[in-house]
């Protein structure tokens, strides 16, 4: 066990792992393991997690829902840091404060069975709150930082916390400012205001049939694999739309694999665990992927997956 392990499992017992897998606790099911894995349960847990790993001089990496993201097959040094049991409460009368730990989904039903709107139209969306904001998670054209008020951060080693505007986070597509600066989503406040429970109730049972009709559900994914190309700034063909899945179909690759890493036939951009993948199946399929859709249009694809851990430099496409 490293001096590492032994501090947090003196600190947080048997709710820190050494060398735990990871790959059980993503959708894409690959990926080596954490040095040291932590279920924290709350704010005043997670800070105290940041600190502890700071004084070790120890990177954190966050594992949300595990979604959107590809875990290297060598896995995670440092500590990987997992929100869990996360509440929701009001704020005033539009607005309702999520902590990082609640799932989208959690999100979703709550606003709906409350009777609060803004929302229901993210039924069906993966990962939590905090995995959502860091990356603004998008849908159908829309961003989650649409409807967020405010964000509440930690800094990366626990030092100082701070609730931070919307304006302030640096929100883009795929983009929000804790992908450069380190620190730690620990809530979020959403605009909501009301509405009949089963309009909205409707509302998320179409999104969810939409997802259903669109994408490769009953396979392991991290989502979609590719960011969608800028029309200000990637030349796309005529006729061509402003999507990765399109670009990749269109370049013959719907169903190409590499070991058990395979392009979906249902969604071009969900690259699939069909069986045994392992991580390095996963970044060849993406090469793949990258070459051809330059080679064939000129296009160079951007990952919009997070990579977790240790990658060599040359493979690494965001």
């Amino acid at each position: 066990m490293s001096a590492l392990a032994a501090a947090f499992a003196a600190r947080f017992g048997a709710r820190a792992r050494a060398e735990a897998p990871l790959a059980p606790l993503t959708t894409l099911r690959v990926g080596g393991p954490a040095e040291v894995l932590l279920d924290a349960e709350g704010e005043a847990e997670v800070i105290d997690a940041l600190r502890l790993a700071a004084t070790h001089g120890a990177p954190v990496t966050l594992l949300g829902g595990g979604s959107n993201a590809l875990v290297a097959d060598a896995g995670v040094r440092g500590l990987v840091l997992r929100c869990r049991r996360g509440a929701i409460a009001t704020e005033g009368d539009a607005a309702l404060r999520a902590e990082a730990a609640v799932t989208i989904n959690g999100l979703v039903r709550h606003c709906v069975a409350h009777g609060l709107a803004g929302l229901e139209a993210w039924a069906g969306t993966p990962g939590n709150v905090g995995g959502g904001v860091r990356g603004n998670a998008h849908f159908k054209g829309r961003l989650l930082s649409e409807h967020v008020l405010a964000v509440r951060l930690a800094a990366a080693d626990g030092a100082a916390v701070a609730d931070v505007p919307a304006a302030e986070m640096e929100f883009g597509y795929d983009r929000s400012r804790v992908q450069h600066t380190g620190e730690i989503v620990l809530s979020a406040v959403f605009r909501v205001g009301p509405g009949e429970p089963e309009a909205l109730r409707a509302i998320a049972r179409g999104s969810l049939a939409f997802r259903k009709r669109t994408q490769p559900l009953h396979l392991p994914s991290a989502g979609c694999f590719f960011q969608n190309p800028d029309p200000a700034r990637d030349r796309l063909p005529p006729g061509m739309p402003a999507s990765a899945g399109a670009l990749i179909d269109r370049a013959g690759l719907k169903g190409a694999r590499v070991g058990g890493a395979r392009v979906s036939e249902v969604h071009a951009n969900f690259l699939v665990n069909a069986g045994g993948a392992t991580a390095a199946d996963f970044d060849a399929l993406a090469a793949t992927c990258v070459r051809r859709v330059r080679e064939d249009f000129g296009v160079e694809l951007r990952e919009e997956i997070a990579r977790l851990g240790e990658w060599p430099a040359s493979t690494v496409r965001h």
